[in-house]
C-alpha cells in the first residue's frame, strides 16, 4: 500500500506518526516492537490530525546519522533499519523502515531481554511478558510449542481413542508409528512421551475448552443460555456448532418450487472461523476461546494476536501462519482444512455475497472475528411458525399423559432454546429420576434430541424428525 493511504489510515500496526523527531528511548522502543513484530515504518513529519508538516530537508543527512547511532547504542541484537525520505504533495517525509527481525526476540540493551523486549499491539508499543519472549524463541528457532514434548504428563494417562475415532471415521487408522510421525509422541532417552499437541488435540489442558453463550439484546447483563465444553477438540467443535445452529435464525426461500432452508449466517462460514480459531489460537495463554451470541451480533473470541508478525491484510490476502504445526497437520489429515490460507479468504466472499458485514480484529492478545445478524422478526431456528405448528401437531398425537408434558416442555423450549434435567425436575416439580424419565419419553416420540452424554448434557427439539 502507498505511504500516502497508509498515512491517511492512521497508526497501526505496521505504522508510527512523528510531528518531530521522538526521544531516542521511545524511537528504539518502536524499532524493537517493529522488529518483534510484523516490521513496520516510522514517519516523520506527519501530526496528530494526519496533516503532513514536513521536516526541514536541511536536516536529513543528520537525522539519518542520529537514527542509526540510536538504534546501534540501544537495540540488541543489530538492527538494520531502511531509512529515507518521500515527496508527498512537495513536502518532505523522513521515512525509518523496519523489517522484522529473525534472531528474535530483540530488546533494549540497558534493560535486558526480560524488561525490554516491546512488541507491537496496535498502534502502540507493549513490554513482552515471560510467555511471549519464550514465544519469540521458539518463532526464531522455527519451533512451536505444540512441537515440544511434555515430561510432565505419563502417555498411559492420556486417552487417545477420541483421535484414533476420528482417524476411523476418515477411513484411515492410526497406530503408535504413526502418532510418531504426525509428532504426537516422541522418544525420549527410550520413553514414549507425549507432545503437548496430544494433550492439546484430547483436551488434557484445562485451556482447551469451548465456553458458548446467548446473550439477552446487546449486551452480556443477560445471560439466556450458556454451556462449557471441556472435552476434545473434535467434540468442542461439533458441540459449539451445534450450540450455533440453536441460536441462530433459519430462513427460508422458494427456489425452483423448492423449500431452501439457511441459517442467517452459514454454517460453512461458521464452522471455518471456529477451525482457525481452535487451530491458530495460542495454546501458551491460560485462556478459552469464547462464542457470544447477541441479539445484534455473533462474536468468536481466540486467545493470543496473529503469529508470527501476521496482518489482518495479509490474512485477508490468503497470507497463512502456523502456530500450531501438529495440531494444523492432524487436522488437515483428517481434512478439516483443505488448502493454507484460503479459510478467511472463503469466509469474507460468502459473507460478501449473502450481505453479511465480518469484521476480523488484531487485539494483540486476542483475535475477534464478528459477524453481524440481520434484524429479523423470525424466532431462532427451531422455532420458526410452521416448525412450532408441526410440534404442535405431533404432541396431540401422543398419549394423554405424555401429550401434557410434551406441551409444557414446548412451551418452555419456545422461551429457552434448550432444557436440561434440573430445568424439567423445576418445571414439573418432580425429582431427577422423574424428570429423566420425562424426557427419555420425548426423545423416544422423536420430539427432543439429547446433547452430550454425561455431565453438561442438555436437549434441543430434534429437527431431523
Amino acid at each position: 500500500m502507498k505511504l500516502e493511504k497508509l498515512i491517511k489510515k492512521g497508526e497501526s500496526k505496521i505504522l508510527e506518526l512523528k510531528e518531530k523527531f521522538p526521544s531516542p528511548v521511545n524511537l528504539a522502543k518502536t524499532v524493537i516492537a517493529f522488529s518483534n513484530t510484523a516490521g513496520g515504518k516510522i514517519v516523520i513529519g506527519v501530526n496528530d490530525n494526519r496533516d503532513i508538516v514536513e521536516i526541514n530537508e536541511n536536516e536529513v543527512f543528520e537525522l539519518q546519522e542520529k537514527v542509526s547511532s540510536i538504534i546501534y547504542d540501544m537495540c540488541y541484537p543489530n538492527i538494520l533499519p531502511e531509512i529515507y525520505t518521500v515527496n508527498i504533495y512537495g513536502k518532505i517525509l523522513f521515512v525509518i523502515e523496519i523489517f522484522r527481525g529473525s534472531l528474535l526476540p530483540y530488546y533494549l540493551k540497558s534493560k535486558g531481554k526480560l524488561k525490554g523486549t516491546y512488541i507491537r499491539v496496535g498502534p502502540t508499543n507493549r513490554l513482552a511478558n515471560e510467555s511471549i519472549i519464550l514465544e519469540l524463541e521458539r518463532q526464531r528457532i522455527g519451533e512451536t510449542f505444540d512441537e515440544e514434548e511434555n515430561l510432565e504428563v505419563d502417555i498411559k494417562d492420556i486417552d487417545i481413542i477420541p483421535i484414533k475415532n476420528e482417524f476411523k471415521k476418515s477411513g484411515k487408522e492410526i497406530d503408535t508409528g504413526q502418532l510418531k510421525n504426525l509428532k504426537l509422541i516422541k522418544n525420549i532417552n527410550g520413553k514414549d512421551v507425549p507432545t503437548n499437541a496430544l494433550l492439546i488435540l484430547t483436551g488434557y489442558f484445562d485451556n482447551t475448552s469451548i465456553k458458548c453463550a446467548r446473550f439477552k439484546g446487546t449486551t452480556k447483563d443477560i445471560f439466556l443460555d450458556k454451556k462449557e465444553f471441556e472435552k476434545d477438540l473434535f467434540y468442542n467443535l461439533k458441540n459449539t456448532i451445534l450450540f450455533l445452529k440453536n441460536h441462530l435464525n433459519l430462513n427460508a426461500k422458494i427456489k425452483d418450487l423448492k423449500r431452501i432452508e439457511e441459517y442467517e449466517i452459514p454454517i460453512p462460514v461458521l464452522r471455518e472461523i471456529l477451525l482457525n480459531a481452535i487451530i491458530h489460537r495460542d495454546y501458551t495463554r491460560n485462556s478459552d476461546i469464547k462464542v457470544a451470541v447477541y441479539d445484534d451480533i455473533v462474536e468468536i473470541v481466540s486467545p493470543g494476536g496473529l503469529p508470527n508478525g501476521l496482518t489482518i491484510e495479509e490474512v485477508f490476502s490468503g497470507r497463512s501462519e502456523l502456530r500450531n504445526k501438529v495440531v494444523a497437520r492432524v487436522f488437515k489429515e483428517l481434512g478439516y482444512v483443505e488448502t493454507w490460507g484460503s479459510g478467511i479468504k472463503k469466509i469474507a466472499e460468502i459473507c460478501k455475497e449473502k450481505g453479511i458485514q465480518f469484521e476480523l480484529k488484531d487485539e494483540g492478545n486476542f483475535v475477534s472475528a464478528v459477524f453481524y445478524r440481520q434484524k429479523s422478526d423470525k424466532k431462532t431456528a427451531e422455532f420458526g411458525d410452521e416448525s412450532a405448528e408441526n410440534y404442535q401437531d405431533s404432541a396431540e398425537k401422543m398419549p394423554k399423559k405424555c401429550r401434557k408434558n410434551a406441551e409444557k416442555i414446548l412451551a418452555f423450549l419456545k422461551k429457552h432454546n434448550t432444557i436440561s434435567v434440573k430445568n424439567t425436575e423445576q418445571l414439573f416439580n418432580v425429582k431427577e429420576r422423574r424428570a429423566r424419565e420425562i424426557l427419555a419419553e420425548l426423545v423416544k416420540a422423536g420430539m427432543l434430541k439429547k446433547i452430550g452424554k454425561t455431565k453438561g448434557s442438555y436437549y434441543i427439539l430434534n429437527r431431523e424428525k
